[in-house]
């Protein structure tokens, strides 16, 4: 019997997973990711340990706690690529890299923002009292207790309106996905101010 062959990742197909986000970061580090899980080859030194790298410096910028130097970091590392590569599939990731880093999404994330919300690190979730039912669903959802406040009874009032408490939240987004009434957002870290409950 003989044994079945996975099917090689092209890099179109590496390409369009990649071209899933709308992150500019998040597009490198798929890119490069699926880079080196499957078409990189490794005989190369300037392609292979220079896409090691460059994830290292992009999960930084993904994940919060990088610098300028980062960005200039990968810059480099991809033009390195881009002439010292042996085969065309390093030539295409430096080239893609490159292209993402023409935005200026990479600043942002040194700023702590990333406008898609893709990065976790970056976002946080709100609830919009206007919205809110108090119906309680995301608190019961929610395994880091990171929501407080109190479901509304019939006939009283007074209540603790539902909030996020920040420090807790691990953006996993289970309460985005159980809130029927579109009650809580992702938002960029920084872009909308909220009142934190008292011992969040």
């Amino acid at each position: 019997m003989t044994e079945k062959k996975d099917t090689p990742v092209k890099m179109e197909d590496v390409r369009a997973k990649a071209d899933e986000n709308h992150c500019a970061v998040q597009k490198s580090l798929v890119f490069v990711d699926e880079f080196l899980s499957g078409p990189m080859c490794g005989k190369c030194f300037p392609c292979s340990m220079g896409s090691y790298e460059t994830r290292i410096r992009l999960r930084k910028i993904s994940e919060g706690g990088s610098a300028e130097e980062d960005i200039a970091k990968i810059k480099g590392i991809a033009d390195d690529m881009l002439v010292a590569s042996m085969c065309k599939k390093g030539k295409d990731t430096a080239k893609y890299v490159l292209e993402c880093l023409e935005s200026n999404q990479f600043n942002e994330h040194i700023s702590g923002v990333c406008m898609s919300s893709e990065c976790t690190s970056h976002v946080k979730y709100v609830i919009i009292p206007e919205k809110c039912t108090m119906c309680g669903d995301c608190r019961d959802v929610c395994k880091d207790n990171a929501i407080v406040g109190e479901k509304k009874k019939p006939f009283s009032s007074g209540y603790l309106p539902f909030v996020i408490a920040q420090k807790r939240c691990t953006t996993c987004g289970e309460c985005i996905k159980a809130c029927t009434y579109e009650a809580i957002e992702c938002v960029p870290t920084g872009k909308a101010a909220e009142s934190e409950p008292v011992g969040a």
